[in-house]
């Protein structure tokens, strides 16, 4: 009988990120965030409208197209609010502090979602793959010295990129 392993902390709450993620309301990325500190989960957020306002589900995206540096396009639904966007404003609602605390993502977060990370004191992201355009947001985390972990160097893919 093969004895019994214990996820570490960081695969436990990677793995929760899955299931919160089933709640999202934009196809394109059925993604979520889990912001833990002391190893006790302080808030989660997944990708969806602000409240009262009409989900991707219902009545379809709200895409926009962004062309970067290079001459290369992608396409944004900007209809939701990012999980991570979701998780701080869960927390700042609720009166919770986030300062020092670690953030589970499904990938590494967008320019935006980077630099609302580092302004409200998160000093570790663990994400299990990484983003198509995370150059910048790479270097709004070192420069406020965050520790990124990336599990897997697998760059995530998700419908009309």
């Amino acid at each position: 009988m093969t004895a019994y392993i214990r996820p570490s902390w960081d695969e436990y709450f990677l793995k929760m990120i899955t299931v919160i993620g089933e709640r999202a309301t934009c196809d394109r990325g059925r993604i979520a965030c889990v912001i833990v500190k002391d190893n006790r989960i302080v808030s989660t957020g997944y990708v969806g409208s602000p409240p009262g306002m009409p989900h991707c589900d219902d009545v379809g995206h709200q895409m926009k197209a962004t062309i970067h540096e290079d001459g290369t396009k992608t396409n944004h639904c900007v209809r939701t609010i990012h999980a991570e966007q979701n998780a701080i404003c869960q927390a700042a609602k609720n009166g919770i502090s986030i300062n020092g605390a670690t953030l589970y993502q499904g990938f590494t977060p967008c320019f935006t979602c980077a630099k609302m990370i580092a302004s409200c004191g998160i000093k570790r992201i663990v994400c299990a793959k990484r983003y198509h355009a995370e150059a910048d947001s790479i270097a709004v985390l070192e420069a406020a010295k965050i520790e990124l972990v990336i599990k897997e160097q697998e760059v995530q893919k998700y419908a009309n990129q």
